[in-house]
């Protein structure tokens, strides 16, 4: 099985594993409450859906400021 996107890309893109993780279950909740006959019919998980909107920056978050 092939990781698409890559997950150290991904973790590259947040800053850490935990950050990532944070960010595509809440990400992954909205697309299920948003678009559940979507879902329905598509051959594609909401937390794939959310790690790709992550790796192509659709999705961004504000971390902590130094």
């Amino acid at each position: 099985m092939m990781n698409k996107p890559p997950i150290d890309e991904l973790v590259a893109k947040t800053g850490n594993k935990y950050v990532l993780s944070i960010l595509a279950s809440k990400r992954a909740k909205e697309i299920e409450a948003t678009r559940r006959e979507e879902l329905a019919t598509a051959d594609r998980k909401a937390i794939s859906i959310a790690l790709d909107e992550i790796y192509k920056g659709e999705i961004t978050f504000k971390g902590e400021e130094e």
